[in-house]
């Protein structure tokens, strides 16, 4: 694991150095063009598959670190990178810090509920007021009454509960606690929503390979990760039941359900996905938006500008694989909108 962590380091520091010594303005023509991203680890898995197709199509390199959303958040505000990528909006503070940076919406995707616990099936089922509990330390063991209640015909072993959490900013973390505080007034005061938070107990692990890393040795454990690195890695995950009291998969098409719950879009973009409704019964609800973020002014803004067009419009296509869901219409016209203010 530290030796992975070192190599993700390592090239994102050789991308910088490329982008600061051959790095053109214009999107396209002949020079070439290195454009470097860094942050969310959910959408990293996309943005991978983005680099490789645009690269294939223009020649532009983009090189992306996957640090976590807190990291990409404090690398575009200090512009060491030409983009950051997070799945938590900016707060007022750090929206201030960034000194006229903008966000939008460029992916769809979300967070699962993945545990490890011998001697029990796949998909177990959780409430959100059952998932608060736990993380807050009062439902200590696999077979309690809350958990069987909503597993019946199921025998639970009493293995002891131990919660996983990103220990770094994470934009999971944000929208985990972004859901747990829509179901739980206890998890909202003592938790807070933010990307990240000091949970009562557990233990934590550095963006989803150190999650995963500590779940896959703790019999009993359970975590939050991006919905491709579960399935990429075919760990098991929980059901989560909605407002409508259903039970859905988390995929494209119940990601796309909770997406289509939003009618309106603020001014900056900012959209919280998670808990929709019981009007949409068939919505996953830890769905999450993920956000790039860039300046307003950047020496590479055509390219920059011209990457952006191509990952929320024909790179969409490229999400489905990876459990992500397409952007709905009104998102990419809001979207851009705000990509006309980068020049």
């Amino acid at each position: 694991m530290k030796t992975r962590t070192l190599t993700c380091t390592l090239l994102l520091l050789v991308a910088l150095t490329l982008a600061g010594c051959g790095g053109s303005s214009g999107g396209g023509g002949s020079e070439s063009t290195v454009l470097v991203g860094a942050g969310s680890t959910l959408v990293a898995p996309l943005v991978a598959q983005w680099s490789s197709d645009y690269a294939k199509r223009t020649g532009v390199t983009v090189t992306y670190g996957a640090i976590g959303s807190g990291g990409g958040i404090a690398q575009i505000t200090a512009r060491t990178v030409d983009f950051g990528a997070s799945d938590a909006p900016f707060t007022s503070d750090q929206a201030s810090a960034c000194k006229d940076c903008v966000q939008l919406p460029w992916a769809l995707g979300a967070t699962l509920a993945s545990y490890n616990l011998k001697g029990a099936p796949a998909k177990l089922k959780l409430s959100g007021p059952v998932l608060a509990d736990i993380f807050l330390g009062k439902i200590r063991h696999w077979n309690d009454s809350a958990i069987a209640k909503l597993n019946a015909g199921t025998t639970l072993p009493s293995t002891t509960i131990t919660p996983i959490y990103r220990s770094d900013g994470s934009g999971d973390t944000y929208a985990f606690t972004d859901y747990l505080a829509k179901v739980s007034p206890e998890a909202k005061s003592k938790l807070g929503v933010s990307t990240q938070v000091n949970f009562p107990t557990g233990i934590g692990g550095k963006g989803n390979d150190g999650v995963a890393s500590v779940l896959g040795r703790t019999n009993g454990g359970i975590g939050y990760l991006g919905i491709s690195y579960v399935f990429g890695n075919k760990l098991d995950y929980a059901l989560i039941r909605n407002e409508a009291g259903k039970f859905p998969v988390p995929g494209p098409d119940t990601i796309t359900a909770a997406a289509e719950t939003v009618k309106t879009i603020p001014a900056d973009n900012a959209i919280s996905l998670t808990n929709p409704p019981a009007s949409a019964p068939a919505a996953y609800p830890i769905s999450t938006f993920t956000y790039v973020l860039f300046p307003k002014t950047s020496d590479k803004a055509s390219a920059l500008r011209d990457f952006i067009t191509y990952a929320i419009g024909p790179g969409q296509k490229l999400g489905a694989k990876l459990q992500f869901a397409p952007l709905p219409a009104h998102v990419v016209a809001a979207d851009k909108k705000t990509l006309a203010k980068l020049g």
